[in-house]
């Protein structure tokens, strides 16, 4: 298979052999950055992955909300910073790859620091960004809904919170004085001449509607990043808005500044594909690749122009690579005992889903619905079916649909395999409706569809192609809130399989699976991107690894948690959560080290997190404050009891061995198996980082560059982190050696025979064939034994070999596993020339 052109950066575009994901914000800025350069480079990075550049929200930690395109964050540095940086990283060789969010906009706080929301708020549809947000307000009488007040707008006017200012806006300092209401940090633009009208009148005249903020999730009518009101969608596929919101970004690489970028979340977008056509043509054919969400079975579609994913598909192959089919009925029997639930993860996730579709995401099904039932309302043929039995097939709908969304086109016939995704949806939507509904089902599909409904002649109506593009955006939202942030902290059979983009229902694959899947994705996308963490993970590569471990010695876990749940039944609350206590338990075995547990605030913020993202027993927006108070209370307790701490420390040196071989044989595949490698900040060397913001705590780059320049001289690792940094600094430094090996039209992949499932090999191929041999054993628990048989073997391409960790040569052939690995759960070896 030849990768598509558009697959790899055009004429004069570099193409990245590895990456450094950086995450910007107020601990780490573009000064901070160029001072980690001589690391960086010394580590054998090419090039810089930097989080959203351009202006965000004040107190911003992440960048994802931007309130400016046409200017670089001040907090970071600046133009003159972000330049000073790339100047500096291109002295060196190396490249500027940056994240870009072209799906939503901020709605801070004030609403001022967004000039474009600004406008709109005060200007309505005579704004001059009025096309660039996703709400039409053509024929509103409410405008744009702002669901801020912590009380229903009658009791704000009464209570005298809501008050008449003047003021200079700093983002329109040229319109001299205005008149604002404010509402305590809220301040919001006064229409001139409504300036004396009585308060509740002025309120009622503006072009936006001040409302309760429980309203929201019933009433607002703007697209939203799935459910998050203070992230407004932006519509990038009018060309307009693309050219204003990308002119400072496509300037800066025109001016060599920046190499390529990063797409998030793309399936939020109109059209995905024309959005990154548009990007592709605009670039000139930069390196691009898309944040992706593929399920197990899903390929990324073949004409979308881009280099592949952010690497999610990869990281969950790889870690279930190191998870033991084995465990899976003994780690069910203990969710059975703690929760009370069967082991049935469809169940689980149709029961999110369709929490999510009743409660947060109901004003997107309710929009759905509205123009369904507008465009059977105008059509003779289709009046009679009601808004009721619309409302019910887009629910069941959106339930059934198992991937993120289909690519549909407005005026274009529906690829085959979009069709497909659609109408098998729709067979499940079927035998959960009632009889009578299945003609309006049938009805609704063929809209989504773009094909005749109805009467003849009318699929190029507006309000039909608003359709097609509505369902998917909303569909993959119900995805994301659904099943990432809902069902996957539900779901705690063995809580390391449940990530983001992860497949938990696969409990572990086997090195053929790996291979097909590597090298047929290779030869299709041979600049993707592969990742191990990144800033959306739920847990850190590492964790993920302790918490894998757990299936392969599953019985004597069982046995652990059974004997510390009777040992702490007295602090135990009678009525904690027991998928949230599973979680817990896993969560401490994945975050114990030979240093003892982590801090009692990261974890009981953690607990909180992933307890209110289950929307079970507490959510974010109804917190049962004294059920959470007992469950933490109880967590933290657990960090300092006798019995758990003798327990854990007597696991984790029980399991070091297992761990250590999970922790750098999935380092070491993921730095070899495919593309473009990721490396995420900090993660050299082992982490006990949780979801965000836990993942985003600074790094110590001196202190990481002064344990490789060490290691670099005459010491030896003096543990996992000192093997893990040596592992990922051979293995970058390899690919930097030989690029054509590992990215670009003649990289190949070749699996390697083996003797043993303990044990996968590949070879990284270039024109000249094998260049690069990566050997990593699996299931660390029973390796020691598996490599002792006399017939464990690993079959290595012709030639002489180096192995980059001892200096040792090795023929090729057929070689003894244990001769080739020792004591390491791992082998990387270079081709002698």
């Amino acid at each position: 298979m030849t990768a598509p052109r558009t697959h790899l950066p055009g004429p004069g575009k570099r193409l990245p052999v590895s990456t450094y994901r950086l995450q910007l914000g107020p601990d780490l800025d573009f000064a901070a950055a160029e001072a980690a350069l001589p690391y960086l480079d010394a580590l054998g990075v090419t090039d810089l992955y930097l989080s959203p550049v351009l202006q965000a929200a004040p107190g911003s930690t992440h960048g994802y909300d931007v309130v400016d395109h046409s200017r670089i964050s001040d907090v970071m540095g600046g133009r003159a910073g972000l330049e000073s940086l790339a100047a500096a990283a291109h002295a060196r060789g190396l490249g500027i790859v940056v994240d870009v969010v072209p799906n939503h906009m901020a709605v801070p706080t004030p609403a001022w620091h967004n000039r474009a929301l600004w406008s709109l708020l005060g200007h309505g549809p005579g704004s001059p960004y009025a096309a660039w947000f996703d709400i039409d307000l053509v024929g509103s009488d409410d405008g744009v809904l702002m669901p801020v007040l912590g009380a229903r707008i009658g009791d704000v006017l009464a209570s005298g919170d809501l008050v008449l200012d003047r003021m200079v806006v700093p983002t329109d300092p040229d319109a001299g004085e205005q008149v604002v209401l404010r509402y305590h940090d809220h301040v919001f633009p006064v229409r001139p001449e409504t300036e004396h009208l009585p308060l509740a009148e002025l309120v009622e005249r503006q072009h936006y509607r001040l409302a309760y903020w429980r309203v929201a999730d019933e009433e607002l009518n703007y697209r939203r990043f799935f459910d998050v009101g203070t992230l407004a969608a932006v519509r990038v596929e009018d060309p307009e808005v693309f050219d204003a919101t990308h002119a400072l970004l496509l300037e800066l690489h025109a001016q060599g500044v920046i190499d390529g970028f990063r797409i998030d979340h793309p399936d939020g977008l109109a059209d995905p594909r024309g959005y990154l056509r548009r990007l592709h043509e605009a670039t000139g054919g930069a390196w691009v690749v898309a944040e992706k969400i593929l399920e197990a079975d899903e390929e990324l579609a073949p004409d979308w122009p881009v280099a592949g994913t952010t690497g999610y598909d990869a990281a969950w192959r790889l870690h279930a690579l190191q998870v033991d089919p084995a465990g899976s009925a003994p780690l069910a029997a203990l969710q059975h005992e703690l929760t009370g639930e069967a082991a049935n993860l469809a169940a689980v996730v149709e029961e999110a889903k369709r929490q999510v579709v009743a409660t947060s995401l109901y004003a997107e099904v309710h929009r759905l619905t509205t123009l369904l039932a507008d465009i059977c309302h105008a059509d003779v043929r289709l009046r009679d079916h009601t808004f009721r039995s619309l409302q019910d097939c887009v629910v069941e709908l959106l339930v059934a649909f198992d991937r993120y969304r289909a690519y549909v086109v407005p005026g274009e016939a529906a690829p085959p395999a979009e069709e497909r995704t659609l109408r098998e949806a729709a067979e499940i939507a079927r035998t959960r409706l009632d009889p009578d509904r299945h003609d309006t089902l049938t009805v609704v599909v063929e809209l989504l569809l773009g094909a005749e409904a109805g009467s003849a002649g009318r699929t190029g109506e507006a309000r039909r192609a608003e359709l097609m593009v509505r369902f998917p955006q909303v569909c993959g939202a119900v995805m994301a809130k659904g099943v990432e942030d809902t069902a996957f902290y539900r779901w705690t059979h063995l809580v390391s399989l449940c990530e983001v983009g992860g497949a938990p229902a696969r409990f572990g694959i086997d090195p053929d699976e790996l291979h097909a899947w590597a090298a047929g994705t290779g030869a299709a996308w041979p600049a993707t991107m592969t990742a191990g963490s990144t800033h959306d993970t739920k847990r850190g590569e590492d964790v993920r690894s302790r918490i894998g471990v757990l299936a392969e010695v599953a019985t004597d876990w069982v046995a652990m948690v059974r004997s510390l749940r009777e040992a702490t039944a007295e602090l135990r609350p009678a009525d904690i959560d027991g998928r949230t206590e599973n979680l817990l338990w896993q969560v401490l075995a994945g975050t114990w080290t030979e240093a003892g547990p982590i801090e009692a605030d990261r974890l009981t913020g953690y607990l909180l997190k992933a307890a209110r993202e289950q929307k079970a027993w507490t959510t974010w927006t109804a917190p049962d404050t004294a059920r959470e108070e007992a469950t933490l209370g109880y967590a933290a307790a657990l960090l300092e009891h006798p019995a758990v701490v003798e327990a854990f420390t007597g696991w984790v040196a029980r399991t070091a061995e297992a761990v250590r071989s999970s922790v750098l044989a999935t380092k070491l595949l993921q730095l070899t198996v495919l593309g473009v490698a990721d490396v995420y900040q900090g993660s050299e060397i082992t982490q006990t980082s949780l979801v965000d913001p836990d993942n985003r705590r600074p790094v110590d780059f001196a202190a990481l560059a002064g344990r490789l320049e060490a290691l670099d001289g005459a010491a030896r690792p003096a543990g996992l982190d000192d093997e893990k940094l040596k592992l990922t600094a051979a293995a970058l430094r390899l690919r930097r050696a030989h690029p054509t090996a590992f990215v670009g039209a003649e990289a190949g992949y070749e699996p390697l025979p083996t003797t043993t499932g303990h044990a996968v090999a590949l070879a990284r191929t270039d024109a000249d064939g094998p260049r690069v041999v990566a050997v990593a054993a699996r299931l660390g628990a029973a390796t020691a034994s598996a490599y002792a048989l006399p017939d464990a073997a690993v079959v290595l391409p012709d030639g002489t070999w180096h192995d980059v960790f001892t200096g040792d040569t090795v023929p090729g052939g057929s070689c003894r596993l244990g001769d080739l690995l020792g004591p390491r759960p791992v082998a990387l070896l270079e081709r002698v020339s």
